[in-house]
């Protein structure tokens, strides 16, 4: 038994040397068509078309996949924080918040930390036509503070908020969408309501909003169509008279070193605080988005692996069929002296050309296409649903390497059975087949 054991691994050692000269030659010869010497079979050209179009589609499919997540995240932290400290309550008030923003920005990891106030009002340009808006007042700090990327997607006016107009409140930033929606430009007057502060009415018995006069002062783009569509930024100090917080604000918006680590730097901050202190992460607004992402990318991969693995049947086919057509010149090399590994070593090196040939096809034309898709823009998709207008690739090393070790492992895996197949004839019943 033992002895059987170690002249099987012999042999499959023997199979797993580096191949001859004369191995190569035929090889060679019999990825070649019968009709030319020079150009390749049918069934080589098919099956390493196989290999190409499943590691094509498979680079592609993850770098989509890879784009959207990294494109959603780039343009979510373009307006959002990497954090925000806030208190437990309904009321997002937190008072005595320069104390505590001291405490922020002497903690390990943190860039940058500044408060904010966060609120909703209603707007109207003056004509019959209003809607609901999420209002940010932040300090207007454009240097190493600046806690988002926000003042550098503003593409008309900038973060002074210096007004023109009289008898206006103060100034405000609009979303480009918004703004194209209301018909307002740069100039132009806006009216926000509060949702929170309406007094009541004496001689009414009712309670009665008031209402504030922004003069528009710049445009944002941020590329991110719930931002674009619904944000609307003035200066911290008037957003605290206008929600009625006097010297409190909302929250503490923070800015860390790296992203992904934001978890662990914010679980940090909300243990050195105490209560009624918490932390909120960016992962934690935006898991379940980011979680489909990962699943879906997941079930894509898998679904498109499944080509690659038909591939692997095409050269399985192939090569069997070279076995069978070439059963008596296997037969006359094996009396001539080629020994059984040799032959197993022989279709051994189809497989891995073709798997070799199609996975480098494969590769170019995948970095292609992502290439041109991404720098092109386009593929348009819906704004309103995917928050992004194109379909972004992002082709990531690592995906890379795992697509092109996979696609050669699985070409060389199928040819095992062709190879054993070829390796198993004995001289004779090769020579004297029909």
């Amino acid at each position: 038994m033992g002895s059987a054991a170690n002249s099987e691994r012999a042999g499959l050692w023997s199979i797993l040397r580096w191949p001859s000269h004369l191995e190569w030659r035929i090889a060679r010869r019999y990825l070649r068509s019968r009709r030319s010497s020079s150009a390749a079979s049918l069934n080589t050209v098919i099956s390493a078309g196989g290999v190409a179009v499943g590691v094509m589609a498979l680079i592609v499919v993850l770098g989509v996949m890879n784009g959207l997540r990294n494109d959603l995240r780039e343009r979510i932290l373009v307006a959002n924080p990497h954090l925000r400290v806030l208190t437990f309550g309904a009321g997002l008030r937190m008072d005595g918040w320069r104390k505590t923003l001291e405490i922020i920005r002497r903690q390990p990891g943190v860039v940058a930390a500044a408060p904010e106030v966060i609120s909703q009002a209603g707007i109207t340009a003056g004509q019959d036509y209003g809607e609901g808006v999420n209002l940010v007042g932040f300090d207007a700090d454009t240097g190493r503070r600046s806690v988002t990327s926000l003042p550098q997607s503003i593409r008309k006016g900038d973060l002074s908020f210096r007004t023109t107009k009289p008898n206006v409140d103060g100034g405000i930033l609009l979303g480009a969408r918004l703004a194209t929606r209301l018909s307002v430009y740069p100039g132009d007057v806006v009216t926000l309501v509060p949702v929170t502060q309406a007094k009541m009415n004496a001689a009414l018995g009712v309670a009665v909003p008031r209402f504030w006069r922004f003069e528009v002062t710049g445009l944002f783009d941020t590329g991110m169509f719930q931002y674009d569509n619904q944000f609307v930024v003035v200066r911290r100090e008037l957003a605290q008279r206008f929600t009625g917080l006097g010297d409190a604000v909302s929250g503490i918006a923070v800015r860390v070193d790296d992203p992904d680590r934001a978890p662990e730097i914010g679980e940090a901050i909300a243990d050195r605080l105490g209560y009624p202190y918490r932390a909120l992460d960016w992962q934690s607004q935006n898991a379940s988005l980011f979680s489909a992402l990962e699943l879906e990318k997941l079930a894509m991969g898998l679904i498109i692996f499944f080509i690659m693995v038909v591939a692997a049947f095409n050269i399985v086919g192939t090569l069997t069929m070279v076995v069978a057509d070439k059963t008596r010149e296997i037969g006359i090399l094996r009396a001539m002296g080629l020994t059984s590994p040799a032959v197993a070593r022989v279709f051994l090196l189809q497989g891995a050309v073709i798997g070799g040939v199609g996975t480098a096809l494969g590769l170019v034309g995948g970095l292609a296409v992502a290439y041109v898709v991404d720098e092109s823009g386009w593929i348009r998709i819906n704004p309103a649903v995917y928050f992004i207008d194109h379909l972004p690739v992002h082709v990531e090393a690592s995906d890379v390497v795992v697509v092109v070790l996979a696609s050669l492992a699985i070409a060389v895996l199928a040819t095992v059975y062709p190879s054993r197949a070829a390796a198993g004839l004995t001289p004779v019943d090769a020579i004297r087949h029909e």
